[in-house]
């Protein structure tokens, strides 16, 4: 599966578990809430007001 800024977290942790340690560097501490399972990358980084390109690219994904 090829990951991009509108995966889900859900498929983002499905397909990188440890992806989990990079969103909570981040202050995403809720990454197993229930609101999780459906948010996108992107409505994620700017629900917490973090750079969409800054948290890509720690995830190792390409904008």
């Amino acid at each position: 599966m090829v990951l991009t800024a509108d995966s889900s977290l859900s498929e983002l942790l499905q397909e990188n578990p440890r992806a989990a340690e990079t969103l909570m560097r981040f202050g995403m501490g809720c990454v197993g809430c229930a609101l999780a399972n459906g948010e996108t990358i992107r409505q994620a980084a700017e629900e917490h007001g973090i750079p969409l390109p800054e948290l890509l690219k720690a995830l190792g994904i390409e904008n």
